[in-house]
């Protein structure tokens, strides 16, 4: 594992991680799911986490045995429609709705001189970091529609390192999803797993909350 010294950026994720959005997305989501007869579980919601809006529909309507139902234009519609109930949810949000720890932890890498860069693959990530007033920490943010490939393929995250000029070695990923950490780890970075260890064992660095995220815990960790 990379030494503590050597870190020179951070690359977030953004749902679970900087906020708890992750609810309003099971919730369009689920709305969506009833309307093509697909039954919801938890087992699907937790699927949903970190992988696009194209790919998520895709897994709701192979639950329903309905993935050959519907014509591209038809599914673009149906992600258009969750999308639509999402942003109902998100314009609702303000500073409250910033995870424990995660604005004293942004505060802390700024002073302390590291880059920062955002890869969600929400193509909302703008509208949601207005709202939480986060905007200026997140100057550098992965554009999802330029990408090939979604999580857990490693494209986001080395984009991440790209445009702040570093070398995936350099980074430290941050993430609350098996796919997302997968995807850190597939891109050369060094990973930190927000949330149950046994389900993101892949993260070289686990803390089951954000209010354990400071620089003192991750170098403990990784010195």
């Amino acid at each position: 594992m990379v030494k503590f010294a050597a870190i020179k950026g951070f690359v977030f994720d953004l749902d679970g991680v900087i906020t708890d959005t992750s609810t309003f997305h099971s919730q369009a989501w689920h709305q969506i799911a009833d309307k093509v007869g697909a039954s919801w579980n938890d087992q699907l919601a937790d699927a949903l986490k970190g992988i696009s809006r194209m790919d998520s529909l895709n897994l709701i309507l192979a639950q329903g045995h309905r993935e050959n139902d519907f014509t591209p234009a038809q599914k673009q519609a149906l992600a258009t429609e969750k999308n639509t109930n999402y942003l109902q949810l998100v314009n609702q949000m303000t500073p409250a709705n910033i995870l424990p720890g995660i604005t004293a932890f942004l505060a802390e890498l700024t002073t302390a001189g590291y880059a920062l860069s955002l890869a969600s693959a929400s193509k909302n990530a703008p509208l949601v970091l207005r709202k939480l007033g986060l905007s200026d920490y997140f100057t550098k943010a992965v554009d999802p529609a330029s990408l090939k490939h979604g999580k857990p393929d490693p494209e986001i995250f080395r984009r991440g390192a790209e445009i702040l000029g570093l070398n995936p070695a350099d980074c430290i990923g941050v993430e609350d999803a098996a796919a997302g950490v997968q995807s850190i780890k597939g891109a050369g970075e060094t990973a930190i797993g927000i949330g149950d260890p046994t389900v993101l064992a892949a993260a070289d660095i686990n803390f089951t909350d954000t209010t354990q995220l400071t620089l003192a815990n991750i170098k403990t960790q990784l010195d």
